[in-house]
């Protein structure tokens, strides 16, 4: 399941829903908070930063390996380059008075999920999330 949203000023909750509304998404919920954080950090990242004022597009989908139970969700974009990977993962000893902004998104995202990937091609932001479900 896929569908590009084009612009995405202010779509960031109509994304998050078509993602979690896919066939793809288990009925379990405890897994569903999971993948609903993972998902909105991820596409909060892209409609707040990818563009300038927002006014570009986002390709969102996921897909379910039945075989292995693995749910895939991508997100495209063909905003500014930015591997969020790259970031080093904030120190979370320390109180959030003391902590650099920003970064806890992604750092929570990898922490839900199982995997996380990063590529840039054709001009576009892939960020690729797996899920055993």
């Amino acid at each position: 399941m896929k569908k590009r949203f084009n612009p995405i000023k202010d779509k960031s909750s109509e994304i998050i829903e078509f993602l979690m509304s896919s066939p793809d998404i288990p009925d379990d919920d405890a897994l569903q908070f999971k993948l609903r954080l993972s998902i909105e950090e991820a596409v909060e990242n892209v409609v707040r930063y990818a563009y300038d004022g927002g006014i570009g597009w986002l390709e969102a989908g996921t897909s379910l390996d039945h075989d292995s139970l693995i749910l895939t969700i991508e997100l495209r974009d063909a905003g500014v380059p930015f591997n969020p990977l790259e970031r080093e993962d904030p120190d979370i000893t320390l109180s959030a008075e003391d902590r650099e902004v920003g970064g806890l998104g992604i750092f929570l995202c990898k922490q839900l999920m199982d995997n996380i990937e990063y590529r840039y091609e054709n001009g576009n932001n892939v960020l690729t999330m797996t899920k055993k479900v």
